[in-house]
């Protein structure tokens, strides 16, 4: 039987790293920026451009294209951000048969539902997400404590926007995933032992 787990997660939940750390354990592959990666090349899309449709927020000021010309319309962009869709639809179940794997993020509990994937859900309090990307952001930040946290509500809204918008599900709903975890206070590593234990 095949071992598929998705993560889904809130910004600076740990989520990320407890699927590469989940990966790890369980000696299957991990998937994350690299269905960003491999979009980019299939569609020939700009790896930057691609990262902010998957986010729901395309911005028409980048190159849409790696060495090509703007597109001038909205529409042009909504068609990019539905191609774009398609082709990490496709990416996704294409990984998911050729091996076991983690994916984090991108709907890919919606899209593999029908392998049955363990559905993963991560979340933490807002002092626990604010000390996480405080320790992971770069030395020359300096969001304060209020600015870092409207960012991450922000990054949050637009990730529960683009998972209604491609499943018609709620967004970190206990009912659309098998096991949430709070990571508030708690060992990313540790955690993923536990939930390795669940998969074996």
């Amino acid at each position: 039987m095949s071992k598929i787990v998705t993560v889904g997660r809130e910004f600076g939940s740990g989520g990320r790293e407890l699927g590469r750390r989940l990966a790890e354990e369980l000696g299957i592959a991990y998937y994350d920026k690299e269905i960003i990666t491999e979009i980019a090349r299939r569609t020939e899309l700009s790896e930057q451009y691609v990262q902010q449709i998957v986010e729901h927020k395309p911005v028409v000021l980048y190159p849409i294209h790696v060495g090509r010309s703007f597109y001038p319309a909205l529409d042009a962009a909504a068609a990019q951000s539905s191609a774009v869709y398609h082709e990490q639809h496709e990416i996704i179940r294409e990984m998911a048969e050729k091996s076991d794997c983690v994916i984090v993020g991108r709907c890919a509990d919606y899209i593999l539902r029908d392998k049955k994937p363990l559905r993963l859900f991560v979340y933490a309090d807002e002092a626990s997400k604010l000390a996480r990307c405080r320790a992971k952001a770069p030395e020359n930040e300096r969001f304060t404590d209020r600015k870092l946290a409207r960012l991450i509500r922000k990054i949050d809204a637009e990730r529960a926007h683009y998972y209604y918008f491609y499943t018609g599900k709620k967004w970190g709903d206990p009912l659309n995933f098998d096991v949430c975890i709070n990571t508030t206070n708690t060992q990313i590593k540790a955690l993923a032992k536990a939930i390795a234990r669940l998969c074996e």
